[in-house]
């Protein structure tokens, strides 16, 4: 009798010790787990804190635009481009040695072409404008950083971003996400592009999701090895925290993977103009049967010094992406782009309901849906052309299409664009 009391005790006191370890046990994966979750959010503060300080140059003038953004007016030979160690010693080369030949006379446009080409700005400019020897850049703000997946994507696209059109394999097409509705040219070597470009403020549904408007200077293969350059205007709230239209370049040499970003988000393009800001707001926008506003973006590549030179307007002469910085477009491109591009999320496992251009399909025309203009290409002699075989691409004609033309005063152009989600489109 007293052996089993002694032994029910025994069992009591054996529960009790394994019920006191349990606690012991998970209070202190609790405080393991809280520490690790400090020393994990302690890091990537201290992360975020470092890119900052990288991206952010000391400014000589800081401007606060009336959307919130602060332009930092940085020393020319402080830009961030300078980061590159290929660049330490750089000259900078304030002009290019030779524009193409060929531009069109924008004094020369009709009537019709004239309510399209209404002066545009950057927001900014309203409260002050940067100084000789500077040049204005978007400062970046901990929230811009912390809305991506991490300081190592902030600022660059996604892999397979690109629209090749000869894909039309569905499972293909839809790989990343994206979607296009692009006119093209391939099979030549090209030296340049131009566009006039409508400029519009597409909703977009998602804030992980974009749109925009842009050209593509393409070089190699649609594999590991692209070499590409863009610019254009977008939409981008992950990017930039609002759902204003910006204007935008980006840069890659090895298909988004590694090299390149947005802006002047890391070393490679040499800005020189003072007057634009890349990633700043665009105004005013057009707006359906209203007012239409655009912008022309050239870029070329100067047949002396080989650097790729990018040109807003008539008059600003924004920098170059100095030649090293690519493979196959240190020589030429083999294929150049227009259009616009969408993330589709697929949220609630349907399609988007962000808007391309204007958010209208091509055939609705002039005052409703965003078009290209005067697209011309730049051969190797530096003279702008028009380019021949003009293909189209889109993945989903019934979500977002394009629709060329041509005529004596917009030159070869196109409408393009689109809902997204409609009833044809789910």
């Amino acid at each position: 009798m007293a052996v089993a009391v002694q032994f029910s005790c025994f069992k009591r006191m054996r529960g009790a010790f394994l019920v006191v370890f349990m606690l012991v046990y998970l209070w202190g994966s609790l405080i393991s787990l809280s520490c690790a979750a400090r020393l994990s959010v302690s890091r990537q503060k201290l992360e975020v804190e470092k890119h900052l300080k990288r991206v952010n140059k000391p400014p000589i003038k800081s401007i606060e635009s009336v959307d919130g953004d602060i332009i930092d007016c940085i020393h020319i030979s402080q830009q961030p481009a300078f980061d590159h160690p290929f660049l330490k010693d750089h000259k900078i080369q304030m002009r290019p040695s030779y524009h193409p030949e060929g531009l069109y006379d924008e004094e020369k446009m009709s009537t019709r072409s004239k309510e399209s080409t209404n002066p545009i700005t950057q927001l900014w400019h309203m409260n002050g404008r940067c100084p000789d020897d500077t040049i204005p850049v978007r400062r970046t703000k901990k929230d811009d950083i912390l809305r991506a997946s991490s300081v190592k994507k902030y600022g660059k696209k996604k892999p397979k971003a690109i629209a090749k059109p000869r894909s039309t394999d569905p499972d293909l097409t839809n790989e990343s996400g994206h979607q296009h509705a692009i006119a093209y040219v391939e099979g030549d070597r090209y030296y340049g592009a131009k566009a006039t470009i409508n400029v519009w403020e597409p909703k977009v549904q998602q804030s992980n999701e974009f749109s925009l408007s842009q050209l593509w200077i393409l070089g190699g293969s649609f594999g590991q090895d692209l070499n590409s350059i863009e610019a254009g205007w977008q939409v981008s709230p992950d990017l930039y925290g609002d759902n204003n239209t910006r204007l935008f370049t980006y840069w890659t040499s090895d298909a988004y993977q590694a090299t390149g970003c947005y802006n002047l988000l890391c070393s490679g393009f040499i800005q020189v103009s003072s007057a634009i800001a890349m990633g700043a707001s665009i105004s005013p926008v057009s707006a359906l049967r209203n007012s239409q506003y655009d912008i022309s973006i050239l870029i070329w590549k100067d047949p002396k010094e080989g650097h790729w030179w990018m040109q807003f307007g008539n008059d600003y002469v924004l920098g170059y992406w100095p030649s090293f910085l690519f493979s196959y477009l240190a020589e030429s491109a083999s294929m150049i782009e227009w259009g616009g591009e969408v993330v589709n999320s697929q949220p609630d496992g349907k399609h988007t309901a962000t808007q391309m251009g204007s958010g209208r399909f091509p055939e609705e025309g002039f005052g409703k849906s965003s078009y290209f203009r005067n697209i011309q290409v730049v051969d190797s002699s530096n003279n702008l052309k028009s380019p021949k075989d003009l293909g189209t691409f889109t993945e989903q004609s019934n979500c977002y299409d394009v629709q060329t033309g041509s005529n004596e005063d917009w030159g070869h152009h196109f409408y393009y664009g689109g809902p997204g989600r409609n009833p044809n489109c789910q």
